[in-house]
């Protein structure tokens, strides 16, 4: 009776231990599917986020009679071809960077009509397209952290010019403005600074743009910037830390003109 006893408590400790077994080899495939999928979502969020969306110029210098030059000049740094118009002025004239926003171009957010006006008060203007926008050579955006090189080109490219670094100042636009605003914290030659509409950091408006450029809601979208976020620098040299302007901003020492509009649902005011 005992030895039966013994055997049926043995089989009951195998058998639990059995399902033991089944149950965490059943959690740790699920656990690992789930860290997969994740990744793979992740993976394609900073891919999607991140892809060029090029729009064809929407204007041109020729249709306000205006005196310009087709330029191309490299980046500072990767030596990505940028492709821009130099509108002219005098030998005594500010030269103005303008950097349009993402998905546009150098003729984007009315760029031109301001452009020619300026032109008109006694200003130069160099228009460019960044990186992987209008006819310029990339693949990638990068929210600001790469494009804070294109504007450093375009500095160079005035410089070169023959043009003083105090006579250059940068009008930026949404994202353009937020490129600017790194770049001007690495270039302190420049000392004056517009920016139109630029994000405080990168990562408040990141759940929106994940569910603008994928088929990811907004509502879940904040579960994936963590392993976007980290798949933006692994695979794509994004660092998205450095996009924070609220920081970045404190860096430059003069006074900036920051305009924004109560209406801008994309980048709201706050």
């Amino acid at each position: 009776m005992f030895f039966r006893i013994n055997i049926k408590m043995i089989d009951n400790v195998a058998s639990k231990d059995v399902i033991r077994r089944t149950i965490y080899w059943f959690i740790s495939v699920v656990v690992v599917l789930i860290v997969l999928v994740y990744a793979l979502l992740s993976y394609f969020i900073a891919l999607g986020v991140s892809k060029a969306e090029r729009e064809d110029q929407f204007d041109h210098p020729s249709n306000y009679g205006l005196h310009f030059e087709e330029v191309t000049f490299p980046s500072r740094g990767d030596n990505i071809e940028l492709d821009g118009w130099y509108i002219l002025g005098d030998d005594n004239s500010i030269n103005l960077i303008f950097v349009h926003g993402i998905s546009s171009n150098r003729t984007g957010d009315n760029a031109m009509d301001l452009a020619s006006r300026l032109v008109d008060k006694g200003f130069a203007v160099l228009l460019f397209d960044l990186r992987a926008h209008g006819s310029s050579e990339g693949e990638r955006i990068s929210g600001g952290d790469h494009e804070r090189r294109d504007v450093l080109g375009a500095y160079d490219f005035l410089v070169n010019r023959g043009v003083p670094s105090n006579k250059i100042g940068v009008l930026g636009f949404s994202m353009g403005a937020a490129a600017s605003i790194l770049a001007l914290t690495e270039e302190s030659s420049i000392q004056a600074l517009v920016a139109d509409s630029p994000y405080a950091n990168v990562s408040d408006l990141m759940a929106y743009e994940i569910s603008r450029k994928t088929v990811i809601p907004e509502s879940i979208a904040p579960i994936f910037i963590p392993g976007a976020t980290l798949c933006a620098g692994l695979f794509f040299d994004i660092d998205i830390a450095v996009l924070d302007n609220e920081t970045a901003v404190s860096k430059l020492d003069y006074p900036i003109l920051v305009i924004h509009g109560s209406d801008d649902t994309r980048i709201p005011v706050e």
